[in-house]
């Protein structure tokens, strides 16, 4: 499993907005993009990761299972959860 940036995971999310799963993720995400201060982006990390429980690789998407697996790693690591 490669490693995957924060930066990464919440762009990867971004990327795939057209997903119904990702429903307000996509904003959160958006948001983080543009954050610099690193206590405010780990708490956006939060919203994020709370609200990509139900995203699932699916053909109808173009993003593999490897990949979130990958993105949430990233983003709870980013937010401190253990």
């Amino acid at each position: 499993m490669s490693e995957m940036t924060v930066t990464e995971a919440l762009q990867l999310i971004v990327d795939n907005a057209e997903n119904p799963a990702l429903n307000y993720a996509i904003n959160y995400a958006r948001h983080g993009l543009s954050i610099t201060d690193p206590e405010e982006l780990r708490v956006q990390c939060l919203y994020v990761l709370n609200n990509v429980s139900g995203w699932r690789a699916n053909k109808k998407f173009a993003v593999t299972k490897e990949q979130i697996a990958n993105a949430r790693s990233a983003i709870k690591l980013a937010s401190g959860v253990k």
